[in-house]
């Protein structure tokens, strides 16, 4: 069961980097019809392709954005939305078939059979998101929204985070070691803090993605030669800047990424200090070498103009940081007494 959980949040971080790929790749609305059974089969020839093609160019893309485009660089589009749909299917299929042969085989008690249950519907919900995101952007404009792209994005790291804190569970072997009854509630308060944050700038992370706003003053410390941009408040009322114009959202996202860094900087030093266990220590280490690897790659993708190699890795690393903020987070809630 453990090797099975760690396969479908392995497959899941595989499906938001292949994710990631289309979206930089602006394949994304390449496909617009949702078929969850019959939509497994591409197109097989060079009329089927035609067609496929041709239902593609009624649509805002084609239309406002690519007039010009040959059937051969739609092939290109499609093979990447139909490799991010068939990945997120493939999850459906190792999730069912093991899950079958466990509660078959009575391995499944009450609690587990819930848990794993729960986690198929979260699975099915982010199909369907994922075709509501799509369908956003076949209407009047050739973009999806960025509030069905940010909520895509945290289903997609909630079935992640479950699969890895189910997987944890299931670990053989002692409970964590003891840590002081204090220690460990300025630890876990710490890692609250961090959560918030981390969840926050992940989601101003997919507002940037869905309005393009990586595209704008490439620049780094400052924003137009200052730390407050001008351009930040156009909008009213004055808080929908902070959702909705990319200069204030491409904004949040650095503020959020510089305070998320100096806390998780906090909670290292905060650690070595304390009475905390080795594995405490190890897991504060790597929070900070990923916390400071994902800021410079935040960086290196925003002066580049989100280049796909380096949004990508972006993206992925961000997922890598919930898996280990997860996992300290687990450790945490089993490493009682002391």
């Amino acid at each position: 069961m453990r090797l099975w959980l760690w396969t479908i949040a392995a497959m899941t971080l595989g499906v938001l980097v292949v994710g990631g790929i289309t979206r930089l790749t602006h394949s994304g609305l390449s496909m617009v019809d949702w078929d969850p059974i019959l939509g497994v089969i591409p197109p097989l020839d060079e009329s089927q392709w035609r067609q496929a093609f041709e239902r593609y160019q009624q649509f805002p893309e084609f239309r406002k954005l690519r007039p010009g485009m040959t059937l051969g660089e739609f092939k290109f589009i499609f093979f990447w939305e139909y490799l991010h749909r068939l990945l997120a299917r493939g999850i459906g299929v190792v999730f069912i078939v093991p899950f079958a042969y466990f509660q078959a085989r009575g391995w499944l008690d009450r609690r587990l059979r819930r848990r794993f249950l729960g986690l198929f519907a979260l699975g099915g919900m982010q199909g369907v998101m994922g075709w509501l995101m799509v369908a956003s952007g076949l209407v009047d404009r050739p973009s999806v929204s960025h509030y069905r792209l940010a909520a895509h994005l945290a289903l997609a790291l909630v079935i992640f985070s479950a699969a890895v804190w189910f997987a944890r569970d299931l670990r053989p072997g002692p409970r964590a070691a003891a840590v002081e009854a204090a220690a460990r509630r300025r630890m876990m308060r710490g890692l609250a803090a961090v959560g918030v944050l981390l969840g926050a700038q992940i989601v101003w992370g997919a507002f940037v993605a869905g309005l393009k706003a990586g595209f704008f003053a490439n620049t780094f410390p400052l924003m137009a030669g200052s730390l407050v941009p001008p351009g930040l408040l156009t909008l009213e009322p004055a808080a929908r800047n902070f959702l909705e114009n990319p200069v204030a959202v491409q904004w949040t996202h650095r503020v959020l990424g510089t305070v998320l860094a100096l806390a998780v900087v906090a909670l290292f030093w905060a650690v070595r200090r304390a009475e905390v266990d080795r594995a405490s220590r190890r897991f504060a280490a790597a929070l900070l070498g990923l916390v400071a690897t994902q800021y410079l790659l935040g960086v290196l993708t925003l002066v580049n103009a989100v280049p796909v190699a380096l949004g990508v890795l972006h993206q992925a690393t961000a997922g890598v940081l919930v898996a280990v903020w997860v996992s300290w987070v687990h450790h945490g809630v089993g490493a009682r007494g002391g």
